[in-house]
């Protein structure tokens, strides 16, 4: 039996009909229940959204955490008996891996992720900044220059650690462009802009704090069935006193992923990573951290089936699920 651990995509991972695939799944009830929940139109985000639309914070990451959710629904009643070892989310996904693990019911899942958009959203207004994706040089290397850019006075960090050689970089548009020039000078491949107004997972997310405290103070955390890699310090918690601090943190620390992924196949041995959810960003960076674990996304419902076959077959014969960028 494959020890499977589940990863959920984060905002970034949302495209214009995104929702369509899963319209006639028994799991698309979350979306209609999410709608009374937050008072938005899910429903109208997943199916209908032009790419403006969805671009905007708020918009993409309530649509992307509640397909997700949706996706998430329709794998465990597919896997019956297959709990994972445990589970992890990529920004905005770690609020999908919550109520994946039990530790976060689905309403308040809901109630938390619309609060923490428009909080992001709100920030960005007040203090716009940029983020760019440094591709081909070592994450090290990036921190390097930007702590030193930091100490003469430029506002940029690192944002994501999303695997060996790919870095995400935030912060005000000037102190982006800085850093930037300074990694293509010292052997980056290149570094692509990000379409969006704000400078997450920086210090230049501090407004968001206030709003999502106040949202954190009414969601009922429980203890997790599984342990919860979180973004913040790649370590595993099940402890529902720990997860408002992480969670708040998370706005203005960087995203560990390559650390988290380490974990997950180190520290807690899962040797199949599933990716739940849109897109199969975090697929690729499984492929680049640690290239001999399994690897399957679910991003439309007919990998379902293709999933539960890879895991049975494995299942009956002990050998691993073999690595694939997707289960279809």
């Amino acid at each position: 039996m494959p020890r499977i651990a589940y990863v959920f995509p984060g905002q970034g991972s949302q495209e214009p009909g995104m929702g369509a695939p899963w319209a006639h799944t028994p799991s698309w009830g979350l979306v209609e229940r999410a709608s009374r929940v937050s008072g938005r139109d899910v429903a109208g985000l997943l199916l209908g959204a032009d790419a403006d639309t969805l671009r905007r914070t708020d918009n993409a990451q309530l649509a992307t955490f509640v397909l997700a959710c949706v996706a998430h629904g329709e794998v465990r009643d597919a896997l019956p008996g297959a709990a994972p070892v445990a589970v992890a989310g990529h920004s905005l996904g770690e609020y999908t891996a919550l109520v994946a693990s039990g530790a976060l019911a689905y309403d308040d899942g809901v109630r938390l992720v619309a609060a923490r958009g428009e909080a992001m959203r709100r920030a960005t207004e007040l203090t716009p900044g940029t983020m760019g994706v440094v591709l081909g040089l070592d994450v090290r290397a990036v921190q390097r220059i930007a702590a030193g850019l930091r100490r003469d006075g430029a506002r940029v960090w690192v944002a994501n650690l999303n695997s060996p050689r790919q870095s995400v970089l935030s912060g005000a548009p000037e102190g982006v462009a800085l850093c930037a020039e300074a990694a293509l000078a010292e052997g980056a491949a290149r570094v692509v802009d990000i379409p969006v107004g704000g400078a997450f997972h920086s210090p230049l997310m501090e407004p968001a704090r206030a709003r999502l405290r106040a949202a954190l103070a009414r969601a009922g955390l429980r203890t997790a069935a599984v342990p919860v890699v979180a973004n913040v310090d790649a370590r595993p918690h099940t402890r529902p006193d720990l997860w408002p601090g992480l969670m708040l943190d998370q706005l203005t620390r960087p995203v560990r992923w390559l650390d988290a992924v380490r974990t997950l196949t180190g520290d807690l041995g899962a040797d199949l990573l599933v990716e739940i959810g849109p897109g199969r960003v975090l697929t690729g960076f499984t492929r680049r951290i640690s290239p001999r674990t399994g690897r399957l996304s679910v991003s439309a419902p007919d990998h379902v089936p293709a999933l539960a076959a890879a895991v049975g077959a494995a299942r009956e014969d002990g050998a691993p699920v073999p690595a694939a960028h997707g289960a279809a």
